[in-house]
């Protein structure tokens, strides 16, 4: 395989895995707003980026926390 098409691959197979990881878990973003994720995002821009149930917009996987169990 070409080295430019491995990396593509394996790009997309790590952000399947960061989706299943991620959608349906409880996070808390840094400003104090708090649900479940939604959705994720492969920005151009910004990099990875999530959305939260309930709260309108997209931000950066830098600034949730997880919920401690």
């Amino acid at each position: 395989m070409p080295p430019a098409k491995l990396r593509a691959s394996t790009i997309l197979n790590e952000y399947g895995k960061a989706q299943s990881e991620l959608i349906g878990k409880t996070v808390i973003l840094t400003d104090g707003k708090a649900g479940t994720v939604e959705n994720v995002w492969l920005d151009e821009l910004h990099g990875f980026r999530i959305s939260i149930k309930g709260h309108d917009g997209r931000w950066p996987l830098s600034t949730i926390k997880f919920e401690e169990n």
